[in-house]
Formats: C-alpha cells, sequence, structure tokens
C-alpha cells in the first residue's frame, strides 16, 4: 500500500469515524440505531452549502454552521420524535419506525428546497494538492484527516473527563438508576442527540466538499453504519476502529479493483464480522432498554 493511498484512505475512515461515532452514541444511550442520522447530515451540508455561497465564508466557518445546523435538527429531532416514544416506554420498534420517517421527512424537505439537482462547494483552497516528497495528496484529504481527528479527539474528552461526560456513561448504563441518582436522563439524552448531530454535520460538510452535493447524500451514512456493525454497536472505541479499517480497505479495494467491486466488498465485509463475530471487534452483549 503506498503512502498515497494509506493517507487517502485514513482520510476518508476518519470521515466515516465521525458517521460511525453518532450511531454509536445513539445506541449506546437508548439502544436503537438512529436512521435519521443520514438526512441530519444532508441538512446540514446545504445549509452550510447555501450561506456559503451567498456569504462566501471558507472553510472554517463552513464546518462551524454545518456543525451548528446538524446539532439544532438533531435537537429537533429528539423534542419532536424521540422525546414522547421515551415518556411512553415505547420498545425499539418505534424508534426505529421514527427515526425513518424522521429522515424522510428532512429528505424530503430537501429535495422540495432544491430539487434533484447536484451542487459543489467552493474551492476553498489555492492549491489542490500538497507535495510531501514525492507523495502528492489531496488538500481536501488532509484537512477531513486532521479537523476529523481534532474533532474525535475532543469528543473522546468530554465523555472521558467531563462531569457531563460522566453523566451520559451513566445513563448508557442504565437509565432508570442513573435518573434516581439525580442526574437528568433526559437532558443528557438531549445532550447526546445534540452531539450526533454536530459531528453528522461536520461529516456532511466533508462529503459534500470531498465528492459533490445532492438532496441522497445521507445514503453514505451506510458507510457509517457497517463501520459500526464492524467496530460493535455501541463501542465508541469500535466505531473508530471500524471506520478507519473501512476507508483504508475501501480505498485500497478502489484503486485495484474500482468502486463497483469496492462497494461489493465493503458489504461482504459487514456479512463476514456478522456471521463469525456479531459483536464486532469492540463491542459487548447489551439488552434491550428503550
Amino acid at each position: 500500500m503506498s503512502i498515497q493511498v494509506l493517507i487517502n484512505g485514513l482520510a476518508t475512515g476518519a470521515v466515516y469515524a465521525l458517521i460511525a461515532t453518532g450511531f454509536a452514541l445513539i445506541f449506546n444511550v437508548l439502544k436503537f440505531s438512529n436512521f435519521s442520522h443520514g438526512a441530519t447530515m444532508t441538512v446540514a451540508a446545504f445549509v452550510a452549502y447555501f450561506l456559503v455561497s451567498a456569504k462566501g465564508y471558507g472553510i472554517v466557518p463552513t464546518l462551524i454552521i454545518g456543525a451548528l445546523a446538524g446539532g439544532l435538527v438533531a435537537f429537533c429531532g429528539e423534542f419532536i420524535g424521540f422525546r414522547r416514544i421515551l415518556k411512553n416506554h415505547s420498545s425499539a420498534t418505534y424508534f426505529f419506525v421514527s427515526s425513518i420517517t424522521l429522515g424522510t421527512l428532512y429528505e424530503g424537505l430537501v429535495t422540495i428546497k432544491v430539487g434533484s439537482n447536484f451542487f459543489n462547494y467552493p474551492q476553498f483552497f489555492e492549491k489542490s494538492t500538497v507535495e510531501l516528497g514525492k507523495v502528492v495528496i489531496s488538500t481536501t484529504d488532509l484537512m477531513m484527516l486532521i479537523i476529523s481527528t481534532v474533532a474525535l479527539g475532543i469528543l473522546a474528552f468530554v465523555i472521558q473527563k467531563t462531569r457531563i461526560g460522566r453523566a451520559l456513561r451513566a445513563v448508557s448504563f442504565d437509565r432508570d438508576t442513573a435518573q434516581l441518582m439525580g442526574i437528568d436522563s433526559t437532558r443528557i439524552i438531549q445532550f447526546t442527540f445534540v452531539v450526533s448531530g454536530v459531528i453528522a454535520g461536520l461529516a456532511g460538510v466533508f462529503l459534500g466538499i470531498k465528492y459533490t452535493l445532492y438532496p441522497s447524500l445521507g445514503s453514505l451514512v451506510v458507510k457509517g453504519f457497517i463501520a459500526s456493525v464492524i467496530g460493535g454497536l455501541g463501542s465508541l472505541t469500535g466505531a473508530v476502529i471500524g471506520a478507519v479499517l473501512l476507508g483504508l480497505v475501501e480505498t485500497l479495494l478502489l484503486s485495484i479493483m474500482g468502486s463497483g467491486y469496492s462497494t461489493i466488498a465493503t458489504f461482504a465485509i459487514m456479512l463476514v464480522f456478522l456471521l463469525l463475530r456479531p459483536r464486532g471487534i469492540a463491542g459487548s452483549n447489551v439488552q434491550e432498554k428503550a
């Protein structure tokens, strides 16, 4: 594997890690997969795009706007779609239906606004590539790798070293007991959704910059879901490991086999993990709590 392919794979894996971590956060707390996550990415990416086009902002304001938009969309989704279901102690089936419905609603709103057109973010960098010796690296890939790594590092610090992070871990272990111990589980779940939305917004902007922007951009969320399955649903560490491995394997297969076969191969890898190790690399058996 060449250094160029390695860095491209790490950059792609870092973005997949943002998506997978968003899945893992929600699954960790509520024990269900939030399938409106991809639509949150799409909405946030389009909000950032239109504000960039109108105001001519650079990459940093664009990412901030995308992250804030993702957090706001996730906040609204939690308040409208999930909180009442939580209060009624509904089953995971209701959460599944609600997340699918919300995702469809978000994508429908985007489609009404922009139609089926494709959009391109402006060129943020004067040079499209960076030369490191004999290695030529895409500036976009390098930016994605650095910023995604920083974002994941900040998230890990918050979860492991802060009071709200400890509360989140307590709620993920047992929501009812945490409530009895004085932790406001509703607020922690709301915080989890917002954080998940923020990193979804970052991922959406990255995907829009790297590829192109279109209403069904959220379909790429399946890569993050595959990474979560490989790493172990509910495990943040596993989500990152699975995403990086997926990014590396996908980039390597893309350079060897082409896009069509590489997609098939990534699904095959997920099926192998489901058959041989359903818990994933770092996952553990969990009981449904939702």
